[in-house]
Protein backbone atom coordinates (compact mmCIF):
# COMPACT_ATOMS: atom_id res chain seq x y z
CA UNK A 1 0.00 0.00 0.00
CA UNK A 2 1.30 3.45 -0.98
CA UNK A 3 1.61 5.88 2.14
CA UNK A 4 -0.44 8.78 1.57
CA UNK A 5 0.80 12.66 0.76
CA UNK A 6 -1.92 14.32 2.01
CA UNK A 7 -2.74 13.84 6.17
CA UNK A 8 -5.72 11.52 6.89
CA UNK A 9 -8.08 14.13 7.47
CA UNK A 10 -8.02 15.61 4.04
CA UNK A 11 -7.73 12.41 2.50
CA UNK A 12 -10.80 11.38 3.97
CA UNK A 13 -12.79 14.55 3.00
CA UNK A 14 -11.69 14.22 -0.62
CA UNK A 15 -13.08 10.50 -0.42
CA UNK A 16 -16.39 11.85 0.30
CA UNK A 17 -16.20 14.27 -2.53
CA UNK A 18 -14.58 11.64 -5.27
CA UNK A 19 -16.60 10.71 -8.51
CA UNK A 20 -19.34 8.16 -7.87
CA UNK A 21 -20.25 9.42 -4.16
CA UNK A 22 -23.51 11.06 -3.62
CA UNK A 23 -22.22 14.25 -2.29
CA UNK A 24 -19.74 14.59 -5.79
CA UNK A 25 -23.29 13.64 -8.03
CA UNK A 26 -25.15 16.10 -5.87
CA UNK A 27 -22.68 18.81 -6.68
CA UNK A 28 -22.54 17.95 -10.42
CA UNK A 29 -25.95 18.79 -10.87
CA UNK A 30 -25.40 21.88 -9.05
CA UNK A 31 -23.08 22.48 -12.13
CA UNK A 32 -25.63 21.29 -14.47
CA UNK A 33 -28.27 23.52 -13.31
CA UNK A 34 -25.49 26.75 -13.29
CA UNK A 35 -26.63 27.12 -9.77
CA UNK A 36 -24.09 27.77 -6.99
CA UNK A 37 -23.46 26.01 -3.33
CA UNK A 38 -22.49 26.26 -0.05
CA UNK A 39 -22.03 23.20 2.52
CA UNK A 40 -20.85 22.45 5.69
CA UNK A 41 -19.53 19.18 6.78
CA UNK A 42 -20.15 18.20 10.40
CA UNK A 43 -22.44 19.55 12.51
CA UNK A 44 -20.40 20.42 16.03
CA UNK A 45 -20.50 22.96 19.05
CA UNK A 46 -18.14 25.46 16.73
CA UNK A 47 -20.81 25.06 14.07
CA UNK A 48 -23.77 25.29 15.54
CA UNK A 49 -23.28 29.07 16.76
CA UNK A 50 -22.80 30.18 13.16
CA UNK A 51 -25.97 28.96 11.97
CA UNK A 52 -28.99 31.55 11.52
CA UNK A 53 -31.90 30.85 10.59
CA UNK A 54 -33.02 27.97 8.22
CA UNK A 55 -34.61 24.49 9.19
CA UNK A 56 -33.50 20.95 10.84
CA UNK A 57 -34.41 18.55 8.01
CA UNK A 58 -32.21 15.21 9.18
CA UNK A 59 -32.47 13.26 6.04
CA UNK A 60 -30.55 10.81 4.35
CA UNK A 61 -28.26 12.80 1.55
CA UNK A 62 -28.57 11.97 -1.45
CA UNK A 63 -27.42 13.45 -4.83
CA UNK A 64 -31.09 14.40 -5.73
CA UNK A 65 -31.71 16.45 -1.96
CA UNK A 66 -28.57 17.25 -1.82
CA UNK A 67 -29.12 19.15 -5.32
CA UNK A 68 -32.79 20.54 -4.67
CA UNK A 69 -31.94 21.69 -1.14
CA UNK A 70 -29.10 23.61 -2.45
CA UNK A 71 -31.80 25.67 -5.23
CA UNK A 72 -32.17 27.70 -1.79
CA UNK A 73 -29.48 30.21 -1.15
CA UNK A 74 -28.77 29.39 2.48
CA UNK A 75 -25.97 26.83 3.09
CA UNK A 76 -26.72 23.42 3.74
CA UNK A 77 -24.43 21.39 6.93
CA UNK A 78 -24.61 17.95 6.52
CA UNK A 79 -22.98 15.03 9.29
CA UNK A 80 -19.48 14.14 9.49
CA UNK A 81 -19.41 11.29 6.67
CA UNK A 82 -22.21 13.29 4.57
CA UNK A 83 -24.46 10.45 5.02
CA UNK A 84 -27.47 12.41 6.20
CA UNK A 85 -28.12 16.47 5.42
CA UNK A 86 -28.95 17.81 9.03
CA UNK A 87 -29.95 21.83 8.55
CA UNK A 88 -31.45 23.39 4.82
CA UNK A 89 -31.43 27.09 4.02
CA UNK A 90 -29.24 28.26 6.63
CA UNK A 91 -27.36 31.76 6.96
CA UNK A 92 -23.56 31.27 7.94
CA UNK A 93 -22.39 34.38 10.33
CA UNK A 94 -18.42 33.57 11.50
CA UNK A 95 -16.05 36.03 12.58
CA UNK A 96 -16.01 38.80 10.10
CA UNK A 97 -12.60 39.45 11.67
CA UNK A 98 -11.03 36.30 10.16
CA UNK A 99 -8.95 37.40 7.68
CA UNK A 100 -10.02 36.16 3.95
CA UNK A 101 -8.50 36.64 0.45
CA UNK A 102 -11.91 35.56 -1.07
CA UNK A 103 -14.06 37.91 -2.73
CA UNK A 104 -17.33 36.59 -3.22
CA UNK A 105 -20.13 36.19 -0.55
CA UNK A 106 -20.51 32.36 -0.37
CA UNK A 107 -16.54 32.08 -0.65
CA UNK A 108 -15.80 34.52 2.57
CA UNK A 109 -18.81 32.95 4.28
CA UNK A 110 -16.45 29.14 3.16
CA UNK A 111 -13.30 30.47 3.83
CA UNK A 112 -14.04 31.92 7.72
CA UNK A 113 -16.26 29.11 8.47
CA UNK A 114 -13.52 26.30 7.76
CA UNK A 115 -10.95 28.38 9.69
CA UNK A 116 -13.08 29.43 12.64
CA UNK A 117 -15.05 25.63 13.01
CA UNK A 118 -12.07 23.44 11.60
CA UNK A 119 -14.91 21.72 9.93
CA UNK A 120 -14.61 21.27 5.93
CA UNK A 121 -16.45 24.13 3.84
CA UNK A 122 -17.36 22.96 0.45
CA UNK A 123 -18.48 26.13 -2.29
CA UNK A 124 -19.62 25.88 -6.05
CA UNK A 125 -19.31 28.83 -8.07
CA UNK A 126 -22.52 29.45 -9.57
CA UNK A 127 -20.73 31.79 -12.20
CA UNK A 128 -17.91 29.20 -13.06
CA UNK A 129 -19.06 26.46 -12.02
CA UNK A 130 -15.34 25.39 -10.02
CA UNK A 131 -15.85 23.69 -6.66
CA UNK A 132 -13.77 24.27 -3.97
CA UNK A 133 -12.85 22.74 -0.26
CA UNK A 134 -12.07 24.87 2.63
CA UNK A 135 -10.49 22.87 5.40
CA UNK A 136 -8.56 24.41 8.10
CA UNK A 137 -6.43 27.07 6.74
CA UNK A 138 -6.05 25.05 2.98
CA UNK A 139 -7.88 25.54 0.18
CA UNK A 140 -8.14 22.99 -2.07
CA UNK A 141 -9.59 23.29 -5.84
CA UNK A 142 -12.08 20.06 -6.67
CA UNK A 143 -10.62 19.25 -9.91
CA UNK A 144 -12.79 17.72 -13.64
CA UNK A 145 -12.57 13.94 -13.64
CA UNK A 146 -10.72 14.58 -17.33
CA UNK A 147 -8.03 17.00 -15.67
CA UNK A 148 -7.50 14.29 -12.63
CA UNK A 149 -7.28 11.22 -15.00
CA UNK A 150 -5.19 13.51 -17.34
CA UNK A 151 -2.48 14.36 -14.91
CA UNK A 152 -2.68 10.55 -13.28
CA UNK A 153 -1.42 9.20 -16.19
CA UNK A 154 1.35 11.47 -16.83
CA UNK A 155 2.62 10.25 -13.38
CA UNK A 156 2.10 6.90 -14.23
CA UNK A 157 4.36 7.31 -16.87
CA UNK A 158 6.91 9.20 -14.89
CA UNK A 159 6.70 6.24 -12.10
CA UNK A 160 7.07 3.91 -15.47
CA UNK A 161 10.29 5.76 -16.35
CA UNK A 162 11.32 5.78 -12.67
CA UNK A 163 10.57 1.85 -12.11
CA UNK A 164 12.50 1.01 -14.89
CA UNK A 165 15.64 3.15 -13.32
CA UNK A 166 15.08 1.19 -10.15
CA UNK A 167 14.97 -2.10 -11.53
CA UNK A 168 18.36 -1.33 -13.29
CA UNK A 169 20.23 0.07 -9.83
CA UNK A 170 18.89 -2.52 -8.19
CA UNK A 171 19.76 -5.23 -10.27
CA UNK A 172 23.21 -3.98 -10.55
CA UNK A 173 23.66 -3.76 -7.19
CA UNK A 174 22.00 -7.79 -6.58
CA UNK A 175 24.93 -8.11 -9.15
CA UNK A 176 27.76 -6.41 -6.49
CA UNK A 177 26.78 -7.73 -3.44
CA UNK A 178 26.98 -11.41 -4.34
CA UNK A 179 30.62 -10.45 -6.07
CA UNK A 180 31.28 -8.68 -2.47
CA UNK A 181 32.19 -5.32 -4.79
CA UNK A 182 29.66 -2.93 -3.41
CA UNK A 183 30.66 0.56 -2.57
CA UNK A 184 28.45 3.14 -0.65
CA UNK A 185 27.33 5.06 -3.64
CA UNK A 186 25.94 1.94 -5.09
CA UNK A 187 23.62 1.51 -2.04
CA UNK A 188 22.78 5.45 -1.88
CA UNK A 189 21.87 5.26 -5.65
CA UNK A 190 19.36 2.42 -5.16
CA UNK A 191 17.77 3.93 -2.17
CA UNK A 192 17.49 7.38 -4.03
CA UNK A 193 15.65 5.51 -6.74
CA UNK A 194 13.26 3.89 -4.40
CA UNK A 195 12.67 6.74 -2.16
CA UNK A 196 11.97 8.67 -5.88
CA UNK A 197 9.88 6.08 -6.84
CA UNK A 198 7.70 5.84 -3.48
CA UNK A 199 7.44 10.02 -3.34
CA UNK A 200 5.64 9.67 -7.34
CA UNK A 201 3.54 6.69 -6.47
CA UNK A 202 1.87 8.81 -3.68
CA UNK A 203 1.21 11.47 -5.98
CA UNK A 204 -0.84 9.01 -7.78
CA UNK A 205 -2.53 7.74 -4.96
CA UNK A 206 -3.51 11.06 -4.15
CA UNK A 207 -5.24 11.32 -7.77
CA UNK A 208 -6.31 8.08 -7.20
CA UNK A 209 -8.89 9.16 -3.64
CA UNK A 210 -9.54 12.12 -5.89
CA UNK A 211 -11.08 9.95 -8.53
CA UNK A 212 -13.47 7.61 -6.90
CA UNK A 213 -14.92 4.92 -8.60
CA UNK A 214 -12.77 6.32 -11.89
CA UNK A 215 -9.57 5.95 -10.80
CA UNK A 216 -9.70 1.81 -10.26
CA UNK A 217 -7.94 1.34 -13.21
CA UNK A 218 -4.85 3.64 -11.96
CA UNK A 219 -4.88 2.16 -9.14
CA UNK A 220 -4.62 -1.25 -10.93
CA UNK A 221 -1.68 0.10 -12.84
CA UNK A 222 -0.09 1.91 -9.37
CA UNK A 223 -0.02 -1.64 -7.23
CA UNK A 224 1.56 -3.30 -10.62
CA UNK A 225 4.20 -0.62 -10.97
CA UNK A 226 5.01 0.16 -6.97
CA UNK A 227 4.68 -3.68 -5.61
CA UNK A 228 7.36 -4.02 -3.51
CA UNK A 229 8.94 -0.74 -3.51
CA UNK A 230 8.83 0.63 0.46
CA UNK A 231 10.31 -3.09 1.31
CA UNK A 232 12.87 -2.82 -0.82
CA UNK A 233 13.49 0.89 0.52
CA UNK A 234 14.09 -0.81 4.14
CA UNK A 235 15.59 -4.13 3.37
CA UNK A 236 18.63 -1.56 1.44
CA UNK A 237 18.70 0.95 5.00
CA UNK A 238 18.73 -2.29 6.87
CA UNK A 239 21.47 -3.51 4.71
CA UNK A 240 23.96 -0.85 4.70
CA UNK A 241 22.97 1.26 7.92
CA UNK A 242 26.36 2.57 9.53
CA UNK A 243 25.08 2.69 13.06
CA UNK A 244 23.04 0.10 14.02
CA UNK A 245 22.25 2.65 16.88
CA UNK A 246 19.97 4.70 14.86
CA UNK A 247 16.38 3.46 14.89
CA UNK A 248 15.15 2.62 11.62
CA UNK A 249 11.83 3.88 11.24
CA UNK A 250 13.56 7.62 12.67
CA UNK A 251 16.21 6.59 9.60
CA UNK A 252 12.91 5.80 6.98
CA UNK A 253 11.44 9.20 8.24
CA UNK A 254 14.37 11.30 7.77
CA UNK A 255 15.01 10.34 3.99
CA UNK A 256 11.16 10.82 3.51
CA UNK A 257 11.87 14.30 5.32
CA UNK A 258 14.60 15.25 2.54
CA UNK A 259 13.75 17.49 -0.26
CA UNK A 260 14.26 16.50 -3.72
CA UNK A 261 17.79 18.34 -3.87
CA UNK A 262 18.61 17.20 -1.24
CA UNK A 263 17.66 13.47 -1.84
CA UNK A 264 19.45 13.95 -5.52
CA UNK A 265 22.82 15.03 -3.08
CA UNK A 266 24.26 11.77 -2.70
CA UNK A 267 26.47 12.93 0.12
CA UNK A 268 23.06 13.59 1.86
CA UNK A 269 21.56 10.28 1.79
CA UNK A 270 25.13 9.15 2.72
CA UNK A 271 24.94 11.20 6.33
CA UNK A 272 21.29 9.92 7.03
CA UNK A 273 22.54 6.27 6.64
CA UNK A 274 25.43 7.54 9.27
CA UNK A 275 28.48 7.99 6.91
CA UNK A 276 30.01 10.78 5.63
CA UNK A 277 30.73 12.46 2.25
CA UNK A 278 33.87 11.08 1.82
CA UNK A 279 32.92 6.97 2.36
CA UNK A 280 31.05 7.42 -0.70
CA UNK A 281 33.34 5.16 -2.54
CA UNK A 282 34.27 3.10 0.22
CA UNK A 283 33.59 -0.31 -0.19
CA UNK A 284 30.60 -1.60 2.08
CA UNK A 285 29.43 -5.22 3.23
CA UNK A 286 25.48 -5.84 2.65
CA UNK A 287 24.17 -7.57 5.85
CA UNK A 288 22.17 -9.67 3.81
CA UNK A 289 18.49 -8.41 4.34
CA UNK A 290 17.79 -7.80 0.88
CA UNK A 291 19.13 -10.84 -0.75
CA UNK A 292 17.93 -13.42 1.58
CA UNK A 293 13.98 -11.76 1.61
CA UNK A 294 13.91 -13.17 -2.30
CA UNK A 295 14.21 -17.02 -1.22
CA UNK A 296 11.21 -18.08 -2.01
CA UNK A 297 9.19 -19.30 1.58
CA UNK A 298 11.22 -17.72 4.06
CA UNK A 299 10.28 -16.47 7.00
CA UNK A 300 11.31 -13.20 8.49
CA UNK A 301 12.63 -14.00 11.79
CA UNK A 302 15.01 -16.98 9.87
CA UNK A 303 16.38 -14.24 7.62
CA UNK A 304 16.84 -11.70 11.17
CA UNK A 305 18.41 -14.62 12.73
CA UNK A 306 20.91 -15.77 9.36
CA UNK A 307 22.24 -12.39 9.85
CA UNK A 308 22.30 -11.95 13.55
CA UNK A 309 24.71 -15.20 13.42
CA UNK A 310 26.85 -14.62 10.17
CA UNK A 311 26.61 -10.66 9.94
CA UNK A 312 27.30 -10.26 6.64
CA UNK A 313 26.33 -11.84 2.89
CA UNK A 314 28.99 -13.34 1.97
CA UNK A 315 29.51 -15.13 5.12
CA UNK A 316 25.98 -16.55 4.84
CA UNK A 317 26.84 -17.89 1.37
CA UNK A 318 30.08 -19.27 2.22
CA UNK A 319 28.34 -21.25 5.35
CA UNK A 320 27.64 -25.15 5.18
CA UNK A 321 24.69 -26.74 5.54
CA UNK A 322 25.96 -27.51 9.20
CA UNK A 323 26.17 -24.04 10.09
CA UNK A 324 23.05 -22.89 8.77
CA UNK A 325 21.15 -25.65 10.75
CA UNK A 326 22.55 -24.00 13.70
CA UNK A 327 20.03 -20.94 13.38
CA UNK A 328 16.54 -21.36 15.19
CA UNK A 329 14.06 -21.98 12.74
CA UNK A 330 16.89 -23.85 9.91
CA UNK A 331 16.38 -27.81 9.71
CA UNK A 332 18.43 -29.76 7.57
CA UNK A 333 16.01 -29.37 4.45
CA UNK A 334 15.71 -25.38 5.22
CA UNK A 335 19.46 -25.11 4.88
CA UNK A 336 19.87 -26.89 1.55
CA UNK A 337 16.44 -24.19 0.23
CA UNK A 338 18.92 -21.95 1.28
CA UNK A 339 21.65 -22.91 -0.35
CA UNK A 340 19.85 -23.45 -3.58
CA UNK A 341 18.19 -20.01 -3.43
CA UNK A 342 21.35 -18.35 -3.15
CA UNK A 343 22.67 -20.33 -5.77
CA UNK A 344 19.99 -19.52 -8.28
CA UNK A 345 19.96 -16.08 -7.26
CA UNK A 346 23.55 -15.59 -8.01
CA UNK A 347 22.78 -17.53 -11.22
CA UNK A 348 20.13 -15.12 -12.15
CA UNK A 349 21.77 -12.24 -11.44
CA UNK A 350 24.92 -13.19 -13.55
CA UNK A 351 22.30 -13.63 -16.66
CA UNK A 352 20.30 -10.35 -15.94
CA UNK A 353 23.68 -8.24 -15.46
CA UNK A 354 26.28 -9.31 -17.38
CA UNK A 355 24.47 -11.31 -20.29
Amino acid sequence: MVEPSRDPALREILTMLAPGTPLREGIERVIRANRGALIVIGWSPEVEPLVSGGFVIDIGATSQRIAELAKMDGALVLDADASRILRANVHLVPDPGIPTWETGTRHRSAERTARQTGQPVITVSESMGIVSLYFGERKHVVEEVSALLFRANQALSTLERYRSRLDEVSALLSAREIEDAVTLRDAVLTLQRAEMLRRIAREVEDHVVELGTEGRLIQLQLDELVGSVANERELVVRDYLGDRRRRLDKVLRDIGRLSIDELLNADRVASALAYSSDDLERPVTPRGYRLLSRIPRLPVSVVDGLVEKFGTLPRVMEATIAELDEVEGIGESRARSIQDGLRRLAEATFLEHYV
